[in-house]
């Protein structure tokens, strides 16, 4: 019996050698048929990839999906997965030309062309879902499929395109089995990834089993797989507690997570630092109570995200005052600079001079059952009304209904978790706070828009760190959003079970054909 705790440096735009290696680094087990039980709160709400931009539908589809690129653990730079090579054509980033391998199935038994890469990928853009991922392609312009050889068209300079290409947006799906112009909407998936989907029940399970016919990027695929949906992170508690599942991952209760102990040896424990955020979103709409960037600069007078961190979630996240978070390049402390402490004295000085009557009131909406949300709540509406400043109504929402309420603009605030999608601060501007974002508040500056795609020209992300300084200080004096903290990730395993330190690194690929019996 042994109980391991890791802790695991990111450095997400440095590629280490020991993570290249790490990858291949397959355990031996001896029972190949016996099935690993994972447990998770992170929803599916889509098993179609032109209809999902979540991180637990993206987990999902790193199992069943190929893209042409893909992360190593921990990596920073994509790798080739189905295909053989990609690059840029040319010096100024407008053209990405990759190459299919040829010995690539889909379930059917039909191979894989490049007509299947340009309909997934033109599939995305055609549709256009308020829940997919299609705002990631927003630089594609056009792709031409000749052979093996898919050739992206881009309409302005975008070094981070390859990063988006190996995300869930990126997913292969075989044409002849998805719908061109709607999304599919059975229980079933086609794709080539490590793992074929055997069954699926809606926020129940879904079973796996390893897809034989796989050639790619990950040397061996792995063991049989139950992958168990609990609606809060209480009831996953409560399966880890009974030894319902054998791996608990994203998110264990803040209180479960805090007293997890290395000495404890009926446990593994993998914590390591992570990307994930969470920003309170406020509605800019011309009819809402916030539209005026005063009154959003009062509420972020009032934010107390120390208080936030130590009593919810109990120190298993930090507090964040920048909109990219710490070990990615571009991080600042712009909020800390701009609104180093709470402060009702300053909060009201912005409200008398945005000429509002007092209390300012507004709606605050949150999804029940998402991790501290209710807690979480409680406490901001604590601080915002401190001083009689503000009057928040809240109301709390079934996740699906939720996110509907908000992407209407029915919701003056609502928090919103951001996981990244690849391992570049890219992922932490366009869709939080670009003109047309997935935050669905309406916001749009012309200046923050230049300087997203200023920060897209440069292949040496390093050299994109001012333009990102510059827009996360554009963020603090608009205010569109407030950076409120960034989550530590756990991954708890049962002590024989061997590679749950690979399963949840921050480069937003879930391998779980990495597990295995010791």
């Amino acid at each position: 019996m042994r109980s391991l705790r890791v802790r695991i440096l990111t450095a997400l735009l440095v590629l280490s050698a020991a993570g290249a290696v790490a990858w291949q680094l397959m355990p031996t087990g001896a029972d190949h048929g016996r099935t690993i039980t994972v447990g998770t709160t992170d929803a599916v709400t889509s098993l179609d990839p032109a209809g999902a931009y979540d991180a637990g539908s993206w987990a999902l589809f790193s199992n069943l999906f190929q893209s042409l690129l893909t992360y190593r653990p921990d990596g920073a730079a994509p790798v080739p997965d189905a295909a053989k090579s990609c690059d840029f054509k040319g010096d100024d980033l407008r053209t990405y030309v990759c190459e299919l391998r040829d010995d690539l199935e889909f379930p059917s038994g039909r191979k894989m062309t490049a007509k299947d890469v340009k309909f997934s990928f033109e599939r995305v853009k055609r549709i256009n879902s308020d829940a997919g991922p299609a705002t990631l392609l927003n630089t594609l312009a056009s792709v031409d499929a000749q052979d093996l050889t898919v050739t992206f068209h881009l309409n302005s300079p975008d070094a981070t395109f390859p990063f988006k290409v190996a995300t869930g947006a990126g997913a292969i799906v075989d044409r002849e089995l998805y719908p061109k112009n709607a999304l599919r909407t059975d229980s079933g998936a086609d794709g080539t990834g490590p793992y074929l989907l055997k069954s699926y029940m809606k926020d129940t399970e879904a079973v796996l089993r390893p897809n034989k016919h796989y050639v790619g990027a990950v040397q061996n695929t792995g063991r049989p797989i139950r992958l168990r949906y609990y609606a809060t992170p209480p009831a996953l508690a409560k399966a880890w507690q009974a030894k319902q599942i054998d791996v608990a991952t994203r998110q264990l209760p803040p209180a479960i997570l805090a007293g997890l102990s290395p000495s404890d040896p009926g446990q593994q424990i993998v914590e390591s630092d992570s990307s994930e955020t969470r920003n309170l979103i406020l509605n800019v709409r011309a009819d809402s109570p916030l539209h005026n960037p005063l009154v959003r600069r009062a509420l972020a007078w009032l934010v107390d995200r120390q208080e936030l961190a130590g009593t919810v979630y109990e120190g298993t996240a930090e507090p964040l005052y920048s909109l990219i978070p710490a070990g990615l390049t571009g991080h600042t402390t712009s909020f800390f600079d701009d609104f180093p402490k709470p402060s009702v004295k300053q909060a009201r000085a912005l409200l008398t001079e945005a000429g509002v009557s007092l209390p300012v009131r507004f709606t605050y909406g949150y999804a029940k059952g998402r991790g501290a949300s209710a807690e979480e709540t409680a406490l901001l509406k604590q601080q915002f009304e401190k001083g009689g400043l503000f009057k928040v109504t809240v109301q709390g929402y079934e996740r699906t209904l939720y996110r509907k309420r908000y992407t209407a603009g029915k919701l003056d605030a609502y928090a919103v978790g951001w996981v990244a999608d690849f391992p570049d601060p890219d992922t932490f501007t366009g869709p939080l706070v670009g003109t047309g974002n997935s935050m669905k508040n309406d916001y749009g500056s012309k200046k923050v828009d230049r300087l997203i795609l200023d920060s897209r020209k440069y292949a040496s992300r390093v050299r994109a760190a001012p333009d990102f300084r510059a827009l996360q200080q554009l963020v603090a004096e608009d205010v569109p959003v407030i950076p409120l903290w960034q989550r530590k990730e756990y991954v708890v395993s049962s002590v024989d079970i061997s590679g749950s330190q690979y399963v949840s690194d921050g480069t937003g690929v879930f391998r779980l054909w990495t597990l295995d019996w010791l």
